[in-house]
């Protein structure tokens, strides 16, 4: 016949037979009176002999330790507990088996203490619940967010407190862990300057994802970083959270910064410059800035000038040359120092040296030219150059070396000798230029003074001269004669 406790017994069997929680029922004295097939699978075993039939054979086949790899002594197994009338509603233990060192399970326990009549408890059971997976997935999101370069930070969404730092954020930040885990977000004024800080804290609130946004982040030394941060709900974490990952925007605002003031400084320089000067966009060639000096040179002032082409304006005297300019500029990068004719607003011809290179301004690329106005230089060369033909048409009493250096004056390049005299006329004007007569050149050459007569008029017609003068200058200005007076 049963006794009071059987029936009850079995029907607690039968109960825990159907559960998902593994439930351990044991005795007041220690001995294991049943465990249903959810507690055996969660500690590898197929029979309650293989768990172990009273609590110290369950210790003989098992070592627990705590969540953080803390080893426990007999006493703190949950088994022993139960039996010493502890209450423990969620302990996490790690179970690893006798003789491995691994932890093979992670459980949630909690204690059920039972009595038929409301006096001594006649059973005491351990619900078991296998957390390993959770365990298991926070510790890989716990390594991938530490070993993450991003900094990153979790906060707790009952609260939003800091429960975790990463050591990209630290960094980031220059704040150590403790100035930050247990914190409350919002009360460290961590972000600043947010688009729409009520929106923002709201969704981080109410654990929603947070949208890329700017933001300005206290650092260490009180100081702000401007970041850009986003936030995504996770559950890895046995609370809900949220994590929120930041990228350092600091450097590029630091950069845009100077850039500004470099541009700032070009752009002073570029309007301070005595040369004018004209910014052209590189696609269409309209124009995006123009300094004083080419506002002077050219009467032309910033509001007629700036969304024009120098088509539009007139500017080349032969536009033909400016569309010249523009494809060596294309072909080659740039332009140095070409000679070319500008139109002011009045009409007066302005002689220049035009330079230009491609640029980059605010990101877009332009054209910056250079126009160096020769117009006196010009003028004084011609002035010149008028003077000394005039007293080169009669040259009979100049020395040779005045006559060098006039021609060198009238014509600064070195012309390249006329390729059509033949090697007779040649040597003929190499003695002309080292200042023999024909005399002296039939002489050395063994010719007739009728020959070489002859000869010098042929030379005459074919360098365009009409007098022994102009030979000799034409001739000298191609390097020929030895003479040097």
């Amino acid at each position: 016949m049963d006794t009071p406790d059987r029936p009850a017994l079995r029907h607690l069997e039968q109960l825990t037979a159907q559960l998902l929680d593994g439930v351990i029922l044991i005795d007041p004295a220690g001995t294991i009176l049943s465990a249903n097939a959810a507690a055996l699978r969660m500690h590898g075993v197929g029979t309650l002999a293989e768990l172990g039939t009273t609590a110290e054979g369950y210790a003989e086949r098992f070592t627990l330790r705590t969540h953080d790899h803390r080893p426990l002594k007999h006493r703190e197994y949950p088994l022993f507990r139960l039996l010493a009338g502890d209450s423990f509603p969620d302990l996490i233990v790690e179970v690893v088996p006798a003789g491995d060192d691994q932890a093979r399970w992670i459980h949630q326990v909690r204690d059920v203490v039972m009595d038929i009549d409301g006096g001594e408890a006649e059973y005491l059971a351990l619900v078991i619940d296998d957390v390993s997976a959770r365990f298991d997935a926070e510790a890989r999101f716990a390594a991938m967010f530490n070993a993450n370069p991003a900094p990153a930070i979790v906060v707790r969404l009952h609260d939003q407190r800091i429960v975790q730092v990463n050591a990209g954020f630290e960094t980031l930040t220059g704040f150590a862990p403790e100035a930050l885990t247990g914190k409350s977000l919002f009360g460290l004024d961590l972000l600043a300057s947010l688009g729409d800080p009520i929106a923002v804290r709201r969704r981080i609130e109410e654990g929603e994802i947070v949208a890329q946004a700017e933001a300005e982040l206290r650092v260490a030394d009180g100081s702000r970083r401007l970041v850009l941060f986003a936030g995504q709900p996770i559950d890895v974490t046995g609370e809900d959270s949220l994590l929120l990952t930041f990228a350092d925007l600091e450097p590029r605002r630091r950069a845009e910064q100077a850039l500004a003031a470099s541009e700032h400084h070009l752009r002073s320089v570029f309007e301070m410059a005595p040369v004018a000067m004209v910014v052209t966009a590189d696609c269409d060639h309209r124009i995006a800035s123009v300094n004083a000096a080419f506002r002077a040179l050219t009467g032309h002032d910033a509001r007629q000038a700036i969304g024009q082409t120098a088509d539009d304006l007139q500017l080349w005297k032969d536009p033909e040359r400016g569309q010249a300019l523009e494809r060596q500029l294309v072909e080659l990068g740039a332009v140095r120092d070409a000679e070319a004719i500008l139109r002011s607003r009045s009409g007066e011809q302005i002689d220049c040296l035009i330079s230009a290179e491609t640029i980059s301004v605010e990101g877009a690329p332009c054209v910056l030219w250079v126009c160096q106005d020769v117009t006196s230089r010009k003028q004084s060369e011609r002035e010149l150059a008028d003077a000394i033909d005039a007293v080169m048409k009669d040259a009979n009493w100049l020395s040779h070396s005045i006559l060098d250096k006039l021609a060198t004056l009238r014509r600064p390049e070195a012309p390249a000798p006329a390729s059509n005299l033949s090697p007779r006329e040649r040597e003929i004007l190499e003695l002309i230029c080292d200042d023999l007569d024909d005399k002296a050149i039939a002489a050395q050459l063994g010719l007739s003074r009728n020959t070489v007569r002859n000869h010098v008029a042929r030379l005459y017609a074919k360098i365009g001269v009409n007098r022994r003068s102009g030979a000799v200058v034409w001739g000298r200005e191609r390097g020929m004669g030895t003479r040097r007076d």
